[in-house]
């Protein structure tokens, strides 16, 4: 039977009400000694005992997280790796979206497809964390097919990544890792912030970050309004975009031990189609009639159309129980609506013979061949989670217990059709054929998921050593109806266990070594050959590593090493066309980031991977043992930034930034090599008496390069060079 949402409602009522009604119990166990999770306050004036992991960042350096454990933990003590980017880090780089924000990050590569307007892309040690791995606020949002979410990063307080399976907190997700963006809140401090930017293309925009208390000074209640409106050029002919931003935030805290947010959001994008879909001779290397340039658009202009809306609505609240107990609930609803129509190239077109999909062109005029699609989409997700917090001692023995339950509802009604169109010369392209109609929807469809899990968590410590212990059970049913004459309905369930267990030992010196294990499930969408519903993807992970804390200076330093495995990946029968869960990718690694505010002048962010992935089972057996595509197999990165804080120069600071994409594979035959490139950033900004201006270049010295191939037919260029001016006030 499927969870309803009277599950849903009365979980969320049994969390308030005991939050509500905390205060009236008494304690009936004694214990030796008793270790409260102080309300404390984080750097943006919010109390609470999470504020410390979602608290903006000073400089570079991150104490605490939630993306680890659920709980506000030093980043020392969490088995597993797990970077943050913090608001300077976005401010320092210029950032423009989520997925340009992780550029300096261990382990993730992102726009492997360059630029992409519409889509925030992550691959999180090798596996792709765009569609499960993406979460807002510690909630997911869940995506499946083209029922995405893009979360501008002027909403943003911070972006934390969790590399490795978190199926133990979360449930189903990527089993790479996750990335959970934390939202600005409400903090009742005064802020009037307005910004605006343009780039070269030319593409501007205007925001604005307001907020203040309600009523008296000393009231409960605090609001915060953020908006932005962006639009114009992009380094693509004929890509306009446009976006409109606002989010509401309200908070009430009646006291240092009770917290309530409640936030809403809305933002709207309209643009066309930016890079892709070109094959890899003729970009990677020369076709006979040279490159394909970097700026073409390969759709209609006249009719090529993106439109997408997004709404989010929630709360989080908090209460400080006493004798170390925490209540915590949160809940949000979340729809995308998209809808978007034109061609996309797909190979090379010989007009001779009428054949297209070509991996090479047949002669120098050869031409594009190009594919006419639509689909309009859209999806809604129910979220919750509720827990609590148990903080206390038991002799020598530190104890932090966390139980909770969590709920998701996800439904997407999608149609899906493709059609004809045109070839496009790519040196003189010339627009304006019309397009014949569509084909017949090749889907037409609903598919409702719903995932019920209950998880515990118990991190222990006793002298120098710490210990995490995780469980968790699941219940996912996924429902699918189909609209086309093939009734190809079903329905399933399946329930799932994941766990892990992490021992570390700090040492005096602020040196950390930890081991950890976990398993980790992902429910996957579709039916096998024989009409049942896929397995879920699962699998396990093996990590070691060191964290260093060092006392005299501000810095934090991580080294890992893991090893990765995830089964029944969903692969499509060549001789039948059916899907069928049988492949197998095995990813190992070594990881090393560091992050220090060094001086009061020096701020610096490093890291390094190397990956060693491999196909390990496949339903084509001359692929086992070769590298899947697209991932490069090095990447490192390099930020430094100085400010000047004295003299008459007072105010005026510069970054300089090095990136390493290593090779990669277009192709799972490993018979296409798309190379290496290096590329540089660079900042340099002023800001006195609460104005500020800054110039960012990315990629300063124009670098051409193919940033990934997902096929020989399916490559894409790295972004050019970009400058971004941008002046701000507060006032």
């Amino acid at each position: 039977m499927r969870p309803s949402s009277r599950l849903f409602l009365t979980t969320t009522a049994i969390a308030l009400g005991l939050g509500v009604g905390a205060q009236a119990q008494t304690a009936t166990v004694e214990l030796d000694t008793v270790v409260v999770e102080g309300a404390g306050t984080g750097g943006d004036g919010i109390s609470g005992s999470q504020a410390a992991g979602t608290a903006p960042v000073e400089g570079y350096v991150a104490r605490a997280t939630t993306t680890g454990s659920k709980t506000s933990t030093p980043l020392a003590e969490l088995p597993q790796s797990v970077s943050v980017i913090g608001r300077e880090e976005f401010e320092d780089r210029g950032t423009q979206k989520v997925d340009e924000a992780l550029r300096y990050t261990a382990g993730v590569f992102t726009q492997p497809f360059g630029f992409d307007s519409d889509t925030d892309w992550f691959y999180i040690r090798g596996f792709d964390a765009t569609q499960t791995g993406v979460y807002l606020d510690g909630l997911n949002l869940y995506q499946y097919g083209f029922a995405g979410f893009s979360i501008d990063p002027f909403l943003l307080e911070r972006v934390e990544v969790l590399r490795g399976p978190a199926s133990v907190l979360y449930g189903g997700s990527n089993p790479g890792g996750i990335v959970n963006q934390i939202s600005k809140r409400a903090t009742g401090e005064r802020l009037r912030y307005v910004e605006g930017s343009l780039t070269d293309d030319p593409n501007g925009s205007f925001a604005f970050d307001m907020g203040d208390k309600l009523g008296a000074e000393d009231g409960p209640w605090s609001i915060r309004v953020l908006g932005r409106v962006k639009g114009g050029e992009t380094q693509t002919d004929y890509a306009e975009n446009f976006r409109g931003m606002i989010a509401p935030m309200v908070a009430y805290e009646p006291d240092a031990e009770t917290r309530l947010d409640l936030y809403g959001f809305f933002q709207y994008d309209n643009l066309r189609h930016t890079n892709g879909f070109f094959p890899y001779e003729g970009t990677v290397v020369d076709a006979p009639f040279g490159r394909i340039p970097r700026d073409l658009f390969y759709g209609e202009p006249d009719v090529d159309k993106f439109v997408g809306r997004q709404t989010l609505l929630g709360y989080e609240f908090e209460k400080e129980a006493g004798d170390g107990l925490t209540l915590r609930s949160k809940t949000r609803y979340a729809r995308t609506e998209r809808e978007e129509f034109g061609p996309y190239t797909f190979g090379f077109y010989d007009p001779a013979t009428g054949t297209g999909f070509l991996p090479e062109p047949v002669d120098a005029n050869s031409i594009l061949g190009r594919l006419n699609f639509a689909h309009d989409t859209t999806a809604d997700q129910l979220t919750t989670d509720n827990s609590a917090t148990m903080a206390f001692a038991t002799g020598a023995v530190d104890h932090t217990l966390l139980a909770g339950l969590d709920y998701k509802h996800y439904r997407i009604d999608q149609v899906q059709a493709s059609g004809s169109a045109a070839p496009l010369d790519p040196i003189r392209p010339r627009y304006g054929t019309p397009l014949p109609p569509l084909f017949a929807p090749y889907i037409d469809e609903t598919i409702t998921l719903d995932q019920l899990g209950f998880y515990a968590q118990e991190q222990a410590k006793i002298g120098g050593v710490i210990a995490t212990l995780n469980a968790r059970y699941d219940r996912v049913w996924i429902d699918r109806d189909d609209r086309l004459a093939g009734n190809a309905d079903y329905d399933g369930n399946e329930g799932a266990l994941s766990g892990r267990a992490g021992l570390a030992y700090e040492f005096e010196n602020d040196i950390t070594p930890y081991v950890s294990v976990a398993t980790f499930f992902n429910p996957q969408i579709g039916t096998a050959g024989d009409g049942r519903p896929v397995e879920n993807q699962k699998g396990e992970q093996y990590e070691a590593g060191v964290k260093y804390d060092p006392t005299f200076f501000d810095g934090t330093f991580t080294a890992s090493v893991f090893d990765l495995t995830r089964r029944n990946v969903v692969q499509t029968d060549p001789l039948t066309f059916l899907p069928v869960p049988i492949g197998e990718v095995q990813s190992r690694g070594v990881e090393l980031e560091a992050k220090a505010n060094l001086t009061e002048n020096w701020k610096l962010t490093a890291a390094f991977t190397a990956l060693d992935l491999e196909i390990t089972d496949d339903i084509d057996p001359a692929l086992i043992g070769n590298q899947p595509f697209l991932i490069p197999d090095v990447t490192a990165s390099a930020w430094a930034d100085y400010t000047v804080t004295s003299g008459s120069l007072e105010g005026l600071s510069a970054g300089l930034g090095l990136r390493y994409v290593g090779e990669s594979y277009a192709d799972n035959q490993n018979t296409l090599t798309v190379p290496d490139a290096t590329l540089v950033d660079a900042a340099i900004r002023y800001e006195r008496d609460d104005r500020g201006l800054s110039l960012n270049v990315n990629n300063l010295f124009d670098k051409r390069y193919v940033s990934g191939c997902q096929g020989a037919l399916t490559c894409a260029y790295g972004q050019g060079r970009e400058f971004v001016v941008k002046a701000h006030m507060n006032w």
